[in-house]
């Protein structure tokens, strides 16, 4: 059976808060108790002693050291202290013989009372008594039905010689009930106020556990719908305490979940798209050429078509593939020593052709020297591949794109600015998500599916460094990112083939005049051709560089 957190919280509290009742009880009443009981002793012990104070006072010495108690006057202060103090006095002589009791006295007061019989101390015991003490517990030879706390003590008086001589003794008798009746009443009392403290205690416990466990079954709750797909839940925040922290940190979960599954739908209706537009494409011209329906002489062009289709259908797949890399924590760095303006520089120039057709100024770049920084040139080449192709994309015609390099002892930071409609403000903060993109109806990438800078910030941490963005929306655009200039081999393979480049010089190509000939285009397209295969990370996915006009980038 389900036993709640409510209930149980609320069971071990009232358990806890009954047993430390039940032990403080018990010790109260202990010591109270003995309290009393010495209490109870110390003053029979005291009035004992007043009344052989007193009897040794009222001793008359005779002849032959004979002695007389006046007994009428004892009479009185026997009756007077057995009344005040609740307790039975016997005033005995050397030998243990009673002489005045308060029986005798009431005997003499009402002959026909049932009077014990007078008492005979024995000898023992008038022996402790006369030395100066005597306590125990008993029935007075049977004189009482139960026990009694009995006290002696000697009557002390002068003698002719001027000596102190004890010449009897004083008992004192006390009811044990009395501290029966004050250990029951004692009892009742804190069961009374233990009650009542319990009832106040189970309300306080029962509203707190109440309101401790509440939000938690609220939790529950709204799990129990994202388990069902339903994000919107959100639990109440009443408190700023753990339990508080707990609940924001929960919405907030929820908020980020909510986020991720909007994401995922959309990445999975982008990716839908994607694949299947190629695809259909694809199918469309082969059929065509298959049928016939699409002539000899135009199959050529159809097939470049399929051709860049297919090429498009493969840089999604490498997409995905990154991402698994990234999620499973497989990508690694690749090090070496290598120029981070050159690097710039050549991508800058796959873009020269969409740079001319929109007249946009590059700035920064005319006074850059050699900047030689450790880290794996290829996926650094992807970072500044998406960064540019973004500037470029979204550059206004007649805009500029500003690319400044600076440096520390230990770190290198590279920022890319451009003109243009930038980033929303509100939209700011997500631009590194995975799967987001900005608004669509004012994107002009419509076919990216929010990859590319999720990866580039990938890349960036990957290499000990991080990457920032701002923006005002209208004007511009601006990402900031830095590098440290070395990086310790962790998390990177250091192949065989990654040898350190030597510091070579470099031309700047905007140093040089604008126009470039034929033969130097084609020397630089030739270089272009003859450097190995890498990966590229746009804005939208990763592409292979490619070989050939016909399998650019547009």
């Amino acid at each position: 059976m389900k036993k709640s957190l409510f209930k149980k919280y609320l069971s071990v509290t009232s358990i806890i808060i009954v047993v430390s009742f039940l032990f403080l009880g018990t010790v109260m009443i202990v010591f109270i108790a003995r309290y009393f009981q010495s209490e109870k002793q110390a003053q029979l012990t005291q009035n004992a002693k007043s009344m052989a104070s007193i009897a040794g006072q009222s001793v008359v010495m005779m002849q032959d050291n004979q002695y007389l108690l006046d007994g009428s006057r004892m009479a009185l202060f026997i009756k007077a202290f057995s009344d005040n103090v609740d307790a039975d006095f016997f005033l005995v002589d050397q030998s243990g013989a009673e002489m005045l009791s308060t029986y005798s006295i009431e005997e003499d007061e009402n002959p026909n009372a049932d009077i014990k019989s007078r008492q005979n101390i024995s000898a023992e015991t008038m022996q402790q008594a006369l030395s100066g003490y005597f306590s125990a517990t008993g029935t007075m030879n049977g004189l009482y039905e139960s026990n009694y706390y009995i006290i002696g003590v000697p009557i002390v008086t002068t003698n002719s010689s001027g000596q102190q001589v004890a010449i009897g003794a004083v008992f004192a008798a006390s009811d044990l009930k009395v501290l029966d009746v004050f250990r029951s009443e004692t009892i009742k009392m804190f069961l009374l106020a233990a009650i009542a403290a319990f009832m106040v205690s189970f309300c306080i416990v029962w509203t707190f556990s109440y309101k401790l466990a509440k939000p938690l079954r609220e939790m529950a709750i709204a799990a129990k719908h994202f388990g069902e797909g339903d994000f919107s839940v959100r639990v109440p925040v009443g408190s700023q305490d753990e339990i508080g922290e707990l609940s924001s940190a929960f919405n907030q979960m929820a908020e980020t979940l909510a986020a991720g599954e909007s994401m995922r739908r959309n990445f999975i209706a982008n990716t839908s798209h994607e694949l299947k537009t190629p695809m259909t494409t694809i199918a469309g011209f082969v059929d065509g050429i298959l049928d016939g329906t699409i002539p000899e002489e135009k199959r050529n062009h159809y097939l470049k078509i399929v051709s860049q289709e297919v090429k498009r259908l493969s840089r999604l797949v490498k997409t995905m593939l990154d991402l698994s890399k990234i999620d499973s924590g497989e990508m690694k760095l690749r090090l070496t020593r290598f120029d981070l303006s050159n690097t710039i520089f050549v991508t800058l120039l796959s873009f020269e052709k969409a740079i001319e057709d929109k007249k946009i100024e590059i700035r920064g770049l005319e006074t850059a020297s050699s900047l030689f920084v450790d880290g794996d040139p290829d996926m650094i080449h992807q970072v500044l591949y998406n960064l540019l192709e973004n500037a470029v994309k979204f550059t206004n015609v007649g805009g500029y794109i500003d690319i400044r390099l600076a440096e520390t002892n230990d770190r290198v930071t590279v920022t890319i600015k451009n003109s243009g409609p930038g980033i929303p403000a509100d939209e700011v903060a997500m631009i590194f998500d995975r799967f987001y993109k900005t608004d669509k109806s004012r994107s002009q990438d419509k076919n990216g599916m929010g990859l590319g800078l999720y990866i580039v910030r990938t890349i960036i941490r990957l290499h000990g460094g991080d990457i920032c963005v701002s923006s005002v929306e209208n004007e511009f655009c601006q990402f900031e990112f830095c590098l440290p200039k070395k990086i310790k081999e962790t998390n990177c393979d250091k192949g065989k083939d990654n040898k350190e480049q030597k510091d070579t010089k470099w031309s700047n190509p905007l140093k040089n005049d604008n126009k470039q000939t034929k033969t130097e285009k084609k020397a630089k397209k030739k270089e272009e051709d003859s450097t190995p295969e890498v990966i590229e990370v746009t804005d939208v996915e990763i592409v292979e560089k490619p070989k050939d006009d016909d399998a650019a980038l547009h």
